[in-house]
């Protein structure tokens, strides 16, 4: 048991997707999870010398183990020493990197309850100082995968305290973020979106 405690952007949104029939990232053990599908896009660019990018590890505290063999130790219970801040960061073309990703069951909307004050405090503060800085919406029901840029979440995020709003609208992280499309190798290229937002470029 865990216990929880400035590049310019490009915003035309040309960018050009193509239609695949490649399997549905799932939850289950037959699938891919989402972040496991990041994971092996990072790896994928670490291998080929295009990006460094990897998952922040949190330290924990651990409180009680159990040793059911001599040859394994069980964590029956631990403490997250402080709370995270996002999920990914690295270096791409010379930026800093920093970015969250969510999924969700829901059909046409994410709920904001999912994402935490400190976590936004950070991306807003390292945007500040000229990272890229984004969230990556993995919507199950649809197999859809969008990047949304700190700064158009930032005035749903500000609705969302002020009690305005309580999601983001599927069609409005459509309208103001970039489809990323599955592919092969790798399987969810969202750097090739970060080439056309930050770096002007289509392929």
């Amino acid at each position: 048991m865990v216990n929880y405690p400035n590049g310019k952007r490009n915003t035309s949104k040309a960018l050009v997707t193509t239609t695949n029939n490649h399997s549905k990232i799932e939850y289950g053990k037959r699938g891919m999870r989402f972040e496991e599908a990041i994971d092996l896009a990072n790896q994928y660019y670490l291998k080929h010398n295009i990006a460094v990018i990897h998952k922040k590890p949190t330290p924990i505290q651990i409180v009680d183990v159990d040793y059911p063999k001599r040859s394994r130790a069980v964590i029956k219970e631990a403490y997250f020493r402080k709370a995270s801040t996002t999920d990914y960061n690295g270096v791409y073309r010379g930026k800093y990197i920093d970015f969250e990703a969510k999924a969700t069951q829901n059909k046409t909307s994410f709920p904001l309850i999912n994402i935490h004050d400190h976590q936004v405090q950070h991306m807003q503060q390292v945007s500040e100082h000229g990272a890229i800085c984004f969230i990556l919406f993995y919507f199950s029901f649809h197999d859809e995968v969008f990047l949304l840029p700190i700064e158009p979440f930032l005035k749903y995020w500000d609705m969302y305290k002020n009690a305005e709003k309580k999601s983001i609208p599927m069609s409005e992280i459509k309208k103001y973020g970039y489809h990323v499309e599955k592919k092969y190798q790798p399987r969810i290229d969202y750097l090739k979106v970060i080439d056309h937002i930050y770096f002007n470029e289509l392929n």
